[in-house]
């Protein structure tokens, strides 16, 4: 599809109406060693969740790999009238960074596909598969495709570092974006190109920035597994009760930047804590465990959850905010593995403007 100047853009909540919820079926080994039998499964489970309220868009990598997961989901018991397959090559599975970001687009009333680049998180060599993914979901949806440029540059965004309330206010962190030794996405950007780039594509004019992610996240400080927006005017954050782990400082330093925190009607941030599970490691290495990372669908908001005593408090603390949806536990020890969980792997494809 032809690329565009941006008129009017908004990027909607996630709770706002879906159309589907894209997934990019598991493939790369190396992202979950000797676990891609059961990451299936819970793949499966998403589907069939998230199926019951919307369409569910998989990527597979070829008709092989489509019978694969065939097989899956149906012993998932999935309703193949919500499933849709598009075989495009990937080289990973976190659709939320490297899959079509959507946003509505005001005076047309329709929805158009977001062209940012994805460079594997400025961190792994296999991407350019990854970053095709955008224009080709745009043609095969005949979705016009807006290239995300700042000044003569091509910005490099992954859907896990912003996360919006859908009234043009943005989370996002400085340890993600604004680190100019590790992980770069933009050499040089500063916040002001960031926050121009939010306003020109996103609708945001209020950022919030907070500081750190939590330890094990190999993204380097992607806001959805430590702050997320549940309504306009409320937030879930990760927090330690332990003063001896090491996500202890940095969380206790985020509480305090959004106590600070104004919306755009000049109203306090409502903050809600969020328990972290203990921690979870694999062969030395932490992995990034976190109940934030929970995706709202049309019907249901799944949750990872971690053989740990916090998952009940956890699923509680949610199902008081979401009084609108379900609910529900999806194992994630497993998923975890991969250096993420449920929100990292899927994408909402939001309905038009009605």
């Amino acid at each position: 599809m032809k690329s565009m100047v941006p008129a009017e853009l908004r990027m909607p909540a996630e709770w706002e109406p879906h159309d589907a919820t894209w997934l990019s079926w598991p493939a790369n080994l190396t992202d979950w060693p000797g676990k891609i039998a059961p990451v299936s499964w819970a793949f499966g489970e998403m589907a069939r969740k998230i199926s019951q309220g919307e369409m569910v868009h998989i990527i597979v990598n070829s008709a092989a790999h489509e019978k694969k997961a065939t097989r899956i989901l149906r012993l998932a018991g999935v309703d193949f009238a919500r499933i849709r397959f598009f075989r495009f090559p990937s080289n990973r599975g976190w659709t939320r960074d490297s899959g079509p970001m959507f946003v509505q687009r005001t005076a047309e009333r329709d929805v158009a596909v977001i062209r940012f680049r994805f460079t594997a998180w400025a961190r792994y060599p296999d991407w350019k598969k990854d970053d095709a993914t955008p224009p080709r979901a745009a043609q095969a949806l005949k979705l016009p495709l807006i290239r995300a440029h700042h000044g003569n540059q091509e910005v490099v965004l992954e859907g896990g570092s912003i996360d919006v309330n859908g009234k043009g206010t943005l989370l996002t962190t400085e340890e993600c974006l604004l680190d100019e030794s590790v992980q770069v996405r933009n050499p040089g950007f500063t916040k002001q190109d960031y926050e121009t780039v939010f306003k020109t594509y996103y609708g945001v004019s209020n950022v919030v920035w907070l500081g750190s992610g939590i330890t094990g996240d190999d993204t380097h400080g992607h806001v959805d597994d430590l702050c997320r927006f549940v309504n306009p005017t409320t937030v879930v954050l990760i927090q330690e009760e332990n003063s001896r782990d090491e996500n202890y400082k940095a969380l206790k330093e985020n509480m305090e930047r959004l106590e600070g925190v104004r919306l755009l009607n000049g109203s306090k941030l409502n903050i809600v804590p969020l328990p972290m599970p203990s921690p979870l490691y694999f062969n030395g290495l932490r992995l990034p465990a976190s109940y934030a990372n929970f995706y709202i669908s049309n019907r249901y908001v799944i949750v990872p959850t971690f053989n740990d005593p916090n998952d009940r408090l956890a699923l509680g603390i949610l199902s008081e905010l979401f009084t609108d949806r379900t609910v529900v536990g999806i194992h994630a020890v497993d998923v975890v593995l991969g250096f993420g969980t449920l929100h990292c792997l899927t994408q909402q494809q939001p309905a038009p403007l009605r």
